[in-house]
């Protein structure tokens, strides 16, 4: 009788999958009757042996679903999938970006766009800079990035980006158009969005990419050895007295770095007290008057060939005499593509602003990937 039921069910269940429902009710109940010799004249009969049937039903059901879940994924063409949820418990290859979009990798990607100095930076570190096949205009280090194909930054060049038929794209969120993204995205080309808003973001970042590109082992050290550089600079700090400081990102109009962005946070692990400390916005624009106020102890600008301060523009500073900055002559550079791109390069950063804060304590090592 069991195996009677098993067989019917079978049948009821390829009724159902065909959406006729009503026939599968008809052929359960006539083909149960028929198998069993018996018109079901007791209700207590009927109810036994309609369980027995839902079970035999939910059994074979379970194996169909599980049986088209792996036909299905058969199916799908090997690649990048992106926005796949059925994917989702295959958390080795399953990654969430910047902007909460989800992507599936069933394949290590081999040709890579990355639209930002920082995320080339950290490819070259972890040993995958010859996946690379395009990069912006600012990439520029390691040396090696300079040889590869240029795609412009906040605006690239989408065709000359879809000729090199990238796998993936890296993008940050903060000064690529979302119009860009959506055109990528229009066009299949995945992209994973990076956004680092905290020193823990840029570690987490080497090792994503670590994961995704099959280099877990070197991104892990990397990031390792950046926390306890970033580690020794809090203990060497903790007992100092604070030292204002305000970074001069842009001179006209004057724009600085606020919480919520990284730079303020290595601000405050080098023992600075970030004289924007009140505002709402990660880069806000400061008036002079409010930065008269708050008189910084230090004034700091970035230096570089694409991007800084230019040397002109810090001279001006020199005017406001009142400041105790100016007064102490503690104007001091720093090189920009350490401290703004939020890259491997960070404990050398964090390492120049120790010094330059606070030259009264021995800065430790840098890392240098």
């Amino acid at each position: 009788m069991f195996g009677a039921l098993k067989t019917v069910s079978s049948g009821v269940l390829a009724s159902c999958l065909a959406c006729d429902v009503r026939a599968a009710v008809r052929l359960g109940y006539s083909l149960a009757a028929a198998l069993l010799e018996t018109r079901f004249e007791r209700a207590g009969s009927r109810i036994w042996l309609y369980g027995l049937f839902l079970c035999f039903l939910w059994m074979n059901g379970s194996v169909v679903l599980a049986h088209d879940e792996v036909s299905d994924m058969t199916r799908r063409q090997q690649g990048i999938l992106t926005g796949m949820p059925f994917m989702a418990h295959v958390s080795s290859r399953s990654f969430v970006d910047d902007a909460g979009r989800k992507m599936y990798l069933a394949k290590t990607p081999a040709r890579i766009v990355s639209l930002a100095p920082s995320v080339t930076e950290m490819l070259f570190a972890i040993g995958a800079g010859e996946q690379l096949v395009g990069v912006t205009d600012f990439c520029d280090y390691p040396p090696e990035a300079s040889t590869k194909p240029k795609l412009g930054y906040a605006h690239p060049n989408l065709e000359s980006l879809m000729a090199l038929q990238p796998d993936l794209v890296l993008a940050p969120q903060e000064f690529l158009k979302p119009d860009i993204i959506l055109k990528l995205e229009q066009l299949k080309v995945p992209v994973f969005i990076l956004s680092a808003t905290t020193v823990e973001d840029i570690l987490g970042h080497l090792q994503t990419l670590g994961r995704m590109l099959d280099r877990s082992v070197q991104a892990n050290a990397i990031a390792m050895t950046l926390r306890q550089d970033v580690a020794a600079v809090r203990l060497r700090t903790q007992k100092v007295s604070p030292v204002r400081v305000l970074y001069v990102l842009n001179s006209q109009p004057l724009i600085t770095v606020g919480p919520g962005s990284f730079i303020d946070q290595l601000l405050r692990i080098a023992g600075g007290t970030n004289v924007a400390a009140q505002s709402q916005l990660p880069y806000p624009r400061l008036s002079l008057e409010v930065v008269l106020q708050q008189d910084p102890e230090v004034l700091l600008f970035p230096i570089g060939k694409a991007e800084g301060i230019p040397d002109s523009e810090q001279q001006t500073w020199r005017q406001w005499q009142t400041m105790t900055a100016v007064r102490r002559g503690r104007l001091h550079q720093i090189p920009a593509d350490l401290l703004n791109r939020p890259g491997p390069r960070i404990g050398q950063a964090l390492t120049m602003l120790v010094n330059i804060l606070h030259p009264e304590i021995a800065a430790g090592p840098s890392s240098q990937p």
